[in-house]
């Protein structure tokens, strides 16, 4: 834990409504008996997966998104119709403790070299802003936000000053350089390194591309032009040479490559061969685990930011599958992103999602599973997005930019952080929604209301206990467990990987494979997110499968190549049933001194592998292959033993 230090005078705007009205929230706040003393300033820094004030206190980042400045218009889109102070009061009300703001590299250029233009902005609706050039209306709007409790995340979201900027996959293009990227950077960072308003900076907006279509970003240990874990470790540490407290988030890419292949690998058919793990933009964080970005001193000011969309806006191969949260956490999240989280490497900032609700049910699906496991896990996160005129995802706002979309704004709440009813900001002094609001506490209230930090864990559950068990499931119950403030679920493990969690003291594990051994233990969590130990594992087995419906299957294994110590090979399952299967599982078996070191498409456990979510499902003499790397040499190494169709 650091300790607090006297802070430096927060920085201020020259405008002397807004320099009274922080000076007035200042004094009282020194003048509110305190448990214990607040952080003068605001800055955050990393403790394990957790943000932390400079206290050590637990803080939970959750907000939205504002686009405009990224685009031509230089500016918030939506102030041709609304005032800008109404628009940033209205998200303190509601709850929206910061806001990330997508800008250009170009912009930062033009108003670093003093070519800062008057924005198109209604006057009549916003006469503070008449005569105002892009750069003092930020200025302005970083006023409002100090007045309304706000905190603000910078996102450089593309090169050029572009709506469809973001398309554009690196953040060099035509004059911006890589060199000019990073001096952008750093002009931003000095002009308001004293200024704890802004406290994180997003370096670039979704990296991202495919080899087949250059330029790609991609994530190694190498200096290449193209290889964005350097680009944003290089960013970072000439940020943090400049202010040592903002936090530094890097995003991911798009694809990685599979065990045994290279960037150099053609990116062929996934169906066919598949040799990376496709995801959305900037979503993939497979490659911190063997490329982690490295700040040198300043590591606890890093954060791992992901971003994840559902099938409106782009229709991923495992949404054609059924799917549930606990799929999808094991398909796509964990494997890209939430290992981070779960292994405690760093924490995690869900930049963007969001999206259109009632028009497709999987969406719906999806954005509540997500939305789920962010408060389960006390992800932080920005939804995408406030603006109506988001033409893939809709916005919070209607398009009169005044009135909110309740349904959408019920689904998000819940990921809001609240306590005792109201909404907590990010500021030690000011309240979330001003001085004047109703809904919301600062950071300081929260702390020093006589609710200090919880540091105390949960106690284990008790008597975990195997229940009904079928072919493709077992059913678990427990004791609960206790604990000083409260208990909020319970962790489930199978084979010492997270599998789920349980708000109450029951879970049933599904999609199991028939006639094979599982291990299970709990962990209990409180809503700090402190975690108790670890049960006891207990055991049990599925029923033998009976296939039915005319089901049954074939694995044909073959190996692809082979080399001095390992091989790959592939399996080929083939329904040979009458009617479609709805999960597969292949028993393998291993000869000793092998070992399987990775394997896709479908889940290795103990010797069996079952299905992936999106390969499960096979007509009448379809096909399906998983394929994998092992040690040692592939002759008589490991073999397709069996095949179970369900």
């Amino acid at each position: 834990m650091r300790t607090t230090r006297p802070g430096r005078a927060r920085w201020r705007r020259a405008a002397a409504l807004v320099a009274a009205t922080a000076l007035t929230a200042l004094a009282c706040a020194a003048a509110t008996p305190a448990a214990s003393a607040a952080p003068q300033e605001d800055w955050l820094h990393v403790e394990g997966n957790q943000i932390v004030d400079e206290a050590g206190n637990r803080v939970w980042l959750t907000g939205a998104n504002w686009f405009g400045f990224n685009a031509t218009e230089r500016v918030f889109h939506g102030l041709w119709s609304a005032n800008i102070a109404e628009v940033t009061r209205s998200m303190a009300d509601r709850g929206i403790n910061i806001v990330r703001v997508p800008i250009s590299t170009q912009l930062l250029l033009e108003w670093k070299n003093g070519q800062a233009t008057a924005p198109n902005v209604n006057t009549y609706v916003n006469p503070e802003l008449a005569g105002l050039n892009s750069l003092q209306v930020w200025d302005h709007w970083l006023g409002l936000c100090e007045r309304y409790g706000l905190k603000v995340l910078l996102d450089v979201h593309s090169a050029e000053a572009d709506n469809s900027g973001h398309v554009h996959p690196v953040w060099y293009k035509g004059a911006i350089t890589t060199e000019l990227f990073h001096q952008a950077w750093e002009w931003v960072t000095a002009r308001y390194r004293d200024n704890d308003t802004i406290v994180a900076m997003d370096v670039k907006n979704e990296p991202h591309g495919t080899p087949n279509q250059p330029p790609r970003a991609k994530w190694d240990g190498s200096t290449d032009v193209d290889n964005w874990k350097h680009v944003c470790e290089t960013a970072g540490r000439r940020i943090l040479a400049i202010n040592p407290k903002v936090l530094i988030l890097c995003e991911g890419v798009e694809v990685y490559p599979r065990a045994g292949e290279t960037w150099q690998s053609p990116d062929t058919d996934p169906d066919l061969s598949p040799n990376y793990h496709h995801t959305w933009w900037g979503g993939n964080l497979r490659g911190v685990a063997e490329h982690p970005v490295n700040l040198g001193a300043h590591q606890d000011q890093l954060v791992y930011s992901p971003h994840d969309y559902g099938p409106l806006v782009f229709n991923q191969p495992w949404f054609d599958k059924p799917f549930t949260k606990e799929s999808l956490i094991a398909d796509v999240w964990r494997p890209n992103w939430l290992y981070l989280h779960e292994q405690g490497t760093a924490p995690l900032l869900i930049g963007e999602w969001g999206g259109r609700l009632g028009q497709d049910e999987r969406q719906d699906r999806w954005m509540a599973a997500l939305r789920d496991l962010i408060v389960e896990e006390g992800l932080h996160q920005t939804f995408w997005v406030l603006n109506p005129n988001s033409g893939d995802t809709g916005g919070l706002l209607l398009d009169d930019w005044k009135t909110w979309d309740e349904t959408k704004y019920a689904l998000l709440k819940p990921a809001l952080w609240q306590h005792a009813g109201k909404f907590v900001g990010l500021d030690h002094q000011v309240r979330l929604g001003g001085g004047g609001g109703t809904t919301g506490i600062s950071l300081g209230e929260r702390y020093t209301d006589g609710a200090p930090a919880d540091t105390t864990a949960p106690t284990a559950p008790s008597a975990v206990t195997v229940g009904a068990t079928t072919s493709s499931s077992v059913a678990l119950s427990w004791g609960a467990s206790t604990d000083d403030v409260g208990v909020v679920g319970y962790d489930v493990y199978r084979g010492g990987a997270k599998v789920g969690t349980a708000s109450g003291t029951g879970y049933t594990d599904t999609g199991l494979t028939p006639n094979t051994r599982y291990s299970y233990a709990l962990r209990a969590k409180d809503a700090a997110g402190n975690l108790s130990p670890a049960t006891a594992a207990v055991t049990a087995t599925t029923q033998p499968g009976t296939g039915g419906g005319g089901s049954g299957c074939t694995a044909t294994y073959r190996t692809a190549t082979s080399w001095q110590g390992g091989f790959q090979a592939e399996v080929a399952v083939t329904n040979t049933g009458t009617a479609s299967t709805r999960g597969w599982s292949v028993e393998l078996s291993v000869a000793g001194g092998r070992t399987i070191t990775s394997l896709w498409n479908g889940t290795l456990t103990g010797g069996t592998v079952t299905n992936a979510a999106h390969n499960g499902s096979l007509a009448p003499s379809a096909s399906a292959t998983f394929g994998f790397v092992a040690n040692g040499q592939a002759t008589g190494g490991v073999t397709a033993v069996s095949c179970t169709a369900t």
